[in-house]
């Protein structure tokens, strides 16, 4: 007998709820063929068979949660699998030859190749994923791919409903399932509010000097996302700060200041928000964080992030510019952090000089929420006004990378 066990798949991930099984009870599997999806708090897992062999046990049901080490089902690897070949040889009827001859081609098992996300779609969309042909890599299915087929199926449906009679219906509620990722960021929000007492401080920054600054730098073939020199500004306000990255340990009694300054990025993806994080951002040039937010955006999106990628942040920001014009927000920090920053859009602003003069400028305001236990208004005004600083006065934050 061979156990399946849910084993630990990344740092402090202790439990996870079963989603999806691809097999049951009775089923011949190969080695490798995935067997169960597992939602943990921070990605879908998939878990293959260790080895080939008939799935006698399956004590769990969907939706169910189990700690890392569980066996979630058992495989007759050995002689009982013999023994059980051999009764179906002698019980079960002549199969047709079409079914002979696609086993004797190695039929059998057809492995499907998509991400988790991509199978989940499909299950959600009752839609049979061996039955789409994948345009990605070596026939891999994609997103598109699925709703595509959908909308093909759609389609031919909406034909065949033209030439039917039609049965008026009355819908008078629609659900969505509360778990999964959703379920999590819930728990996590609510656990951050309950123990943090949280303060925020809004403020608003001129970012026209850094917008023309960033221009020279793209005609020059240099392509950075202003949120690039945000963040490294922010690393900047966070030496400088050091309670801003800090760790509060109530049952020690001590304050802990970090030296790590990994930033995490609250991204949206399609399963809810995901905070992957840019490790030693200290010591990554605004170019190299450029290129590494824009990696871990994609992976948010095609639901590739790995638990490496979203572990150890130290400190968050939250950039909704490119989703909205708000103004102001309160974010919720992200325990067991001491604060989070949120940029708003940018906006065009007429504003009056030191000359008394009214100019247009492009401003942009920020929201900096942060632990009341551990930081007080004034550091937090502190921490924004060095933050302004280094934003609409880019020499500033040029000579702070020198």
């Amino acid at each position: 007998m061979t156990d399946v066990k849910f084993s630990d798949i990344g740092e402090g991930m202790t439990e996870g709820e079963i989603i999806h099984y691809f097999v049951k009870e009775g089923d011949t599997v190969e080695i490798d063929q995935p067997l169960v999806e597992l939602q943990t708090d921070k990605m879908v897992a998939e878990i293959p068979a260790p080895s080939a062999g008939v799935i006698t046990s399956i004590p769990f049901q969907t939706g169910e949660v189990v700690t890392v080490g569980t066996v979630i089902m058992t495989i007759d690897n050995g002689q009982s699998l013999a023994k059980r070949e051999e009764v179906v040889i002698e019980t079960v009827p002549p199969r047709k030859e079409k079914e002979v001859i696609a086993e004797a081609n190695g039929n059998r098992y057809q492995r499907i190749l998509a991400a988790p996300y991509t199978r989940k779609i499909a299950r959600d969309l009752n839609i049979d994923i061996e039955r789409i042909v994948g345009t990605g890599p070596a026939g891999r299915v994609m997103d598109d791919d699925v709703y595509q087929f959908v909308e093909g199926y759609r389609a031919k449906e909406t034909k065949k409903e033209r030439t039917e009679p039609q049965v008026e219906t009355t819908k008078l509620e629609e659900t969505i399932p509360f778990t999964g990722i959703r379920k999590v960021i819930a728990q996590r929000m609510s656990h951050s509010l309950q123990t943090i007492p949280h303060v925020t401080h809004y403020d608003e920054v001129d970012v026209t000097q850094l917008l023309e600054a960033r221009n020279e730098l793209k005609d020059l073939g240099d392509r950075l996302s202003p949120a690039a020199f945000f963040l490294k500004a922010v690393v900047i306000c966070l030496k400088e700060h050091p309670l801003f990255n800090a760790r509060l340990d109530e049952e020690a009694g001590v304050i802990r200041l970090l030296k790590d300054y990994h930033i995490g990025m609250a991204t949206q993806g399609k399963e809810g928000l995901m905070v992957p994080v840019i490790h030693q951002a200290n010591q990554k040039s605004v170019r190299a964080i450029h290129e590494e937010m824009k990696s871990l955006t994609k992976k948010v999106q095609e639901g590739k992030l790995t638990p490496g990628d979203m572990k150890g942040g130290t400190f968050t920001v939250n950039n909704v510019g490119p989703l909205g014009r708000g103004t102001g927000a309160t974010p919720i920090i992200n325990h067991p952090e001491t604060s989070i920053i949120t940029f708003h859009a940018v906006k065009k602003k007429p504003v009056v000089n030191a000359k008394n003069e009214i100019v247009i400028r492009s401003i942009m305001n920020i929201s900096i929420s942060f632990d009341h236990r551990v930081i007080d208004g004034a550091q937090s005004i502190a921490f924004s006004n060095r933050f302004i600083e280094l934003i609409e006065q880019p020499t500033k934050l040029l000579v702070e990378l020198i």
